[in-house]
């Protein structure tokens, strides 16, 4: 989504010239996540803090924002002082693996975790390790989460198809059950490339959706898109 503005309200960032990572996996968890009645809100691996921006946008929640990666967590520091929501987000420095907030459980967990496996590695380090899931298996997370969530709390990943469904099996293990997916294409005619998938403690009934991001051409965005992201895009004004 280069050359893209993106907005909260009160702020702009136009990403090429600053800090912040904009990319559609997160813009997507960001608008979808589910935050109603949300109070106490931990965001995995924040990086720039793009999605914890975005849920404090949408409700009044308090964030834990936890980012092992030093030089992210400070990208993701000065994005958050330089918001409106400053004080009801805290970035951490931390894995999630040692991650202790003190008997806290929260209401919503979301990620946009490292999911490849097998594929070649960027060069560089950190994108690597943001892609990758070396520094955070599933089984880490979930394990985490099954600690950290509340009884009637949620975890909202994003994840590429193929290992979305992988989860949903693993997570069962921990006494974390699917309740929706959203299924998302890039265009009409394109497969299922990412999933949203909403867990909680309670087994129920499946719910799916669908989403197309594009009609067929780049930036041709088609309306359900548009109208899910449109608090965030000023071009979508």
């Amino acid at each position: 989504m280069a050359n893209n503005y993106f907005s909260f309200k009160q702020f702009t960032i136009y990403q090429d010239k600053c800090a912040f990572k904009v990319g559609t996996d997160g813009v997507l968890l960001g608008a979808y996540a589910d935050v109603a009645g949300a109070v106490n809100v931990l965001d995995i691996g924040t990086g720039s803090g793009l999605i914890a921006l975005m849920i404090a946008q949408r409700c009044d929640a308090a964030i834990a924002a936890i980012e092992p990666d030093e030089a992210s967590f400070n990208q993701a520091v000065d994005n958050i002082n330089n918001s409106p929501w400053k004080e009801r987000i805290k970035a951490i420095n931390s894995d999630l693996q040692g991650y202790e907030p003190h008997n806290l459980k929260f209401d919503l967990v979301v990620s946009n975790p490292p999911y490849f496996t097998g594929s070649l590695k960027n060069p560089d380090p950190r994108k690597s390790a943001a892609r990758h899931n070396d520094s955070l298996t599933p089984s880490e997370m979930l394990e985490a989460v099954e600690r950290l969530l509340n009884e009637k709390g949620k975890l909202q990943v994003i994840m590429p198809y193929a290992e979305g469904n992988i989860l949903i099996a693993e997570a069962q293990g921990y006494g974390l059950f699917c309740n929706r997916i959203l299924k998302i294409k890039p265009l009409p005619t394109s497969e299922v490339r990412r999933l949203i998938l909403t867990f909680s403690r309670q087994r129920m009934k499946v719910t799916e959706k669908f989403l197309t991001i594009e009609h067929g051409k780049r930036h041709e965005f088609t309306e359900e898109y548009m109208n899910l992201t449109r608090d965030f895009y000023l071009k979508f004004k």
